[in-house]
């Protein structure tokens, strides 16, 4: 097993979707971090270190793409993953040009979601 735990920041109002997302994380051998806003999510950022993040596009207040675009202009965001429940057919391209490894509409399949993480991590290490 990996010394080092892969911290995963789940971003996301749903409180349910936080918390089978922290299990399933869990259960993948992934440390879960879950914040219900993108506030609350830079409060804490100063005393993390988050090594993917499941970011939902709809938040309450700061959007999923406002915080995305915070977080590239500090030149240290990790890769993120969007999540959304929205149908408009162009918000999976808006997400891939915001700069994310991977777009998923909810529901989603977990499996899929932690082969994404993985093949993210595993290239933010080998950069």
């Amino acid at each position: 097993m990996n010394p080092t735990p892969i911290n995963v920041a789940v971003v996301d109002d749903d409180a349910s979707v936080c918390k089978s997302l922290e299990r399933l994380l869990r259960a993948s051998g992934f440390a879960p971090l879950t914040y219900s806003s993108a506030e609350a999510f830079l409060q804490d950022r100063p005393s993390v270190v988050v090594d993917c993040m499941i970011l939902d596009i709809h938040l309450g207040g700061m959007s999923g793409f406002e915080l995305q675009k915070q977080l590239a202009a500090t030149g240290s965001a990790p890769p993120i993953i969007f999540i959304t429940a929205d149908e408009e057919p162009d918000t999976p391209e808006r997400a891939r040009q915001a700069g994310c490894v991977a777009c998923f509409r909810k529901p989603f399949l977990g499996r899929k979601l932690m082969e994404t993480i993985r093949s993210a991590v595993a290239g933010r290490i080998t950069n």
